[in-house]
């Protein structure tokens, strides 16, 4: 599927350019599309000297965090919730564990163990599925919240948005955090509604209820606030939030007796590794989108999708942040990219990048999650997995513009 995504950007650049030339007579398109190859090659370095960075420090931090068993007591803490939400696993089935840990992991932004610890999770649960190719009920739902899942911190956006120049990388936590929290709680809802799931369980209304009533209370105090001061409590809670887990990461360690310098530093080259080896795909993803811009293609759908908007009396500022929520469901790699893209050509603070960024923090890579997940099981009738994603991804990319336009509009 990526393959097919990566190709199609540069037969449809290559037909825009054609339609350029012979058409509107401008022959100068191919020069430009030449250019912002090496344009984007030379940004995808630049964008990985911040990637080095950020990764080895972010992770070192994480490594001190496992090893001091907060992943374990979040992990415990959960269980309970999914051993309902998921009633064909028996209770105490090992799991349940692994779903609650990888949900953890993804909650802290631990993607390296996230995947690997999913993938022991399918696999157990396909230890009790009664068919080797349909997936089952408690399947669908750990990949449908694996494709949604609530990020609590996220860092990646607030380091792409400082390798682009932001004075405040930290300024999208507020708007992130809600419209991720819209996104995760549609997902269920719709896994719910297909699977019949009996959402009025006690401990399910005391977790999700007081998520929500917290959630409301939450929005309700910001609905009160100037977009100014919305601005800078976003900014406030996002640092703070940041430097807190940080610090807590580091007293735990030192109360668990965990040796939190060489942890540390085990994590970091971890860090170090995972950022060399994601610069191939963001050259070539970055090159590929830059060609699609060079080449007028984007431009032409994003004008076509603006006059639409437009001709309904709407505000079409944010048809340019567009872009990233429509690949990031076939590939987070694209998605990034187009991210990067909207930052350098509408500034890293503009209205649209704003969107973008928000876009790119509440929605998820659906198609590769499925692909993964249901692969390493031989899984191959997903049901009705894909609808129930993808309509939180939807519900993702309208909750990022509705949110945006409350806090930066």
């Amino acid at each position: 599927m990526l393959n097919g995504l990566w190709l199609s950007f540069f037969i449809v650049a290559a037909v825009a350019a054609l339609g350029q030339w012979l058409v509107g007579g401008n022959a100068g398109v191919f020069a430009a599309m030449v250019e912002s190859l090496f344009a984007m090659a030379k940004l995808s370095v630049e964008v990985m000297v911040l990637l080095f960075g950020t990764l080895t420090l972010w992770l070192g931090f994480l490594r001190i965090a496992e090893k001091a068993g907060l992943v374990d007591v979040l992990a415990r803490l959960l269980g309970p919730l999914f051993a309902r939400l998921m009633p064909d696993v028996p209770r105490g089935h090992p799991s349940l564990g692994l779903v609650t840990l990888s949900f953890t992991a993804n909650g802290l932004g631990l993607d390296n163990a996230a995947t690997p610890i999913g993938l022991k999770a399918m696999k157990s649960l396909q230890e009790l599925n009664p068919s080797s190719t349909d997936a089952s009920n408690a399947q669908i739902l750990f990949m449908v919240m694996n494709a949604s899942s609530f990020v609590l911190l996220p860092v990646s956006i607030f380091m792409y948005r400082a390798q682009a120049g932001a004075t405040d990388p930290a300024l999208v936590f507020l708007p992130i955090l809600l419209a991720n929290a819209i996104s995760s709680f549609s997902a269920l809802l719709a896994v719910a509604f297909m699977q019949r799931l009996k959402l009025t369980d006690p401990v399910v209304l005391a977790w999700f209820g007081g998520a929500a009533l917290l959630l409301g209370t939450f929005m309700a105090v910001l609905a009160g606030l100037s977009a100014t001061a919305l601005t800078a409590l976003s900014s406030l809670l996002g640092n703070l939030t940041l430097f807190g887990l940080i610090l807590s990461f580091v007293l735990m360690g030192a109360i668990r007796r965990v040796p939190v310098y060489e942890s540390f530093i085990e994590g970091a080259k971890e860090g170090f590794e995972v950022a060399r080896n994601l610069l191939p795909y963001l050259v070539a993803m970055l090159c590929a989108v830059g060609v699609l811009r060079a080449s007028g293609a984007l431009d032409a759908l994003l004008a076509g999708i603006r006059w639409c908007v437009e001709g309904l009396g709407w505000d079409s500022r944010f048809v340019d942040a567009l872009p990233t929520g429509l690949v990031k469901p076939f590939s987070g790699s694209a998605a990034r990219a187009m991210l990067i893209e909207t930052m350098q050509s509408k500034g890293v603070d503009s209205f649209p990048a704003l969107v973008a960024a928000t876009m790119q923090g509440s929605t998820e890579t659906t198609f590769y999650v499925l692909a993964v997940y249901f692969g390493s099981v031989g899984i191959q009738r997903a049901r009705h997995a894909v609808g129930c994603a993808l309509f939180a991804d939807f519900v993702g990319v309208v909750a990022s513009i509705g949110v945006c336009y409350w806090f930066f509009g």
